[in-house]
C-alpha cells in the first residue's frame, strides 16, 4: 500500500497516543478521497498487530507483520459492503461483534476498520454502536468517512474524529513533480479540482481520466452556442458525480470571475469557458444553475435505482431554460 509524506505527523501523533495509554478505541478519521486515510489506518493497524515494535514502527518481521502484508491477520478486520452493493447489513457486524469477544487468534490487539461507515444500515450502525459503548478488551476500531455528519449522532459520539487536512499547496505540487503528473498548470487545477488531496489530482491527471474531464469542458463550450442536450453523453457515465462536480466548478469560478475573484480559480487551464459562462450568464442565474447541478448530483449519488439518463435530461433541460434568455439577450 501506497504510504504518503503528509500523513506522517498524524500517524506518529496516533501512535503516541497509544504508547502513553491515551489512545481512543474507536477513532472516526474525516478524509477526502485521495488523502489516504486507508494508508494510515492500515499502518496503525499494522502497528498495533506487530509482535516486535520498534519504537512507533512496526518491524515488518514477526509473524504477525507478515500476516498484515499478505492481508490474512485473523485479528484485522476489514468490514464493507460485498462488491455490487451500497449498504452494510448488520449481519457483518454481528458476525466481527462475535469475533471480538472471544481470545486474539494471535494473542494480542484484535482490529476493526470500516473503510467506509457511511454504507452502515441503521441497523448495523446500532449494533456497531453496543460494542463501541462496551468495548472488548484490547479491541480497537476505525471508521472512515468523508461526510461523517450522515453518520448516526450516537454513532459519532462515541468516537475520536480525527480529520485529515489536506497539506498546503506548494507541499501537494512538490509531491505531483516527483510523480511526473504533468504541467504545473494541469498539476495545480487536478488539486482544485480534488479540494486539495494530492493522491485523488494524481488519480485525475491520469492520462484516461483528464481526456475525460478535457473532453466534457470542449462539448460545454461548443453547448453553450448551440443545443445543451449535446451534454447528456459526456455526463451519462458511472462517474457522473465526478463529472457533474467538473462541471460545478467551471460555474463557480464564472461567479469568481465576475467578483474579481481570479487568482482564486480552479480551472486555471480554461479562462476562455469561464469567461464564456460569466459572459454568458448574470450572477443569478450563474448561482441558480449550480445550485440545480448540485441537486442532480445529491440525487443521483443517493436516490435508489434512479434513472440516470431520464434525470440527466430533465436536468439539462431546466438548465436551458436558464441559458435561454441569455441567447435571446445576445441575439437582440
Amino acid at each position: 500500500m501506497n504510504w504518503y509524506p503528509w500523513l506522517n505527523p498524524v500517524y506518529r501523533q496516533l501512535i503516541a497516543q497509544q504508547q502513553a495509554g491515551r489512545a481512543h478505541h474507536a477513532v472516526l478519521v474525516q478524509a477526502l478521497p485521495g488523502m489516504g486515510d486507508a494508508a494510515l489506518i492500515w499502518a496503525v493497524s499494522r502497528w498495533l498487530l506487530c509482535q516486535r515494535r520498534d519504537g512507533q514502527k512496526s518491524c515488518g518481521h514477526c509473524h504477525g507483520c507478515q500476516l498484515m502484508m499478505a492481508g490474512t491477520h485473523p485479528d484485522w478486520h476489514r468490514l464493507a459492503a460485498e462488491k455490487g452493493k451500497s449498504a452494510l447489513g448488520i449481519d457483518a457486524v454481528r458476525d466481527v461483534n462475535e469475533t471480538l469477544f472471544h481470545h486474539a487468534q494471535q494473542g494480542g490487539a484484535k482490529v476493526v476498520w470500516l473503510p467506509d461507515a457511511g454504507q452502515l444500515t441503521e441497523a448495523a450502525a446500532n449494533a456497531l454502536l453496543k460494542t463501541l459503548e462496551e468495548p472488548p478488551q484490547n479491541s480497537w476500531f476505525f471508521l472512515s468517512s468523508a461526510e461523517p455528519s450522515r453518520l448516526l449522532p450516537t454513532l459519532r459520539s462515541r468516537c475520536l474524529r480525527l480529520h485529515l487536512t489536506p497539506p498546503d499547496e506548494a507541499q501537494s505540487l512538490g509531491w505531483l513533480q516527483k510523480q511526473n503528473a504533468g504541467s504545473h498548470e494541469a498539476m495545480l487545477t487536478a488539486l482544485r479540482l480534488s479540494s486539495g488531496a494530492p493522491a485523488a489530482a494524481l488519480a485525475l491527471l491520469d492520462k484516461q481520466n483528464w481526456e475525460q474531464r478535457q473532453a466534457l469542458c470542449a462539448t460545454l463550450a461548443s453547448a453553450l452556442a448551440g443545443d445543451v442536450l449535446t451534454l447528456l453523453p459526456q455526463l451519462n457515465h458511472d462517474n457522473v458525480a465526478e463529472r457533474i462536480g467538473w462541471l460545478a466548478s467551471l460555474l463557480t469560478d464564472a461567479l469568481k470571475w465576475q467578483h474579481s475573484g481570479d487568482r482564486f480559480i480552479a480551472n486555471i487551464d480554461q479562462p476562455a469557458l469561464i469567461t464564456q459562462l460569466a459572459q454568458r450568464l448574470p450572477a443569478a442565474a450563474l448561482d441558480k444553475s449550480l445550485r440545480q447541478w448540485l441537486l442532480c448530483r445529491e440525487r443521483l449519488m443517493h436516490i435508489v435505482a434512479v434513472n440516470r439518463e431520464l434525470l440527466l435530461t430533465e436536468q439539462l433541460l431546466n438548465w436551458e431554460t436558464l441559458l435561454r434568455p441569455a441567447a435571446t439577450s445576445l441575439a437582440d
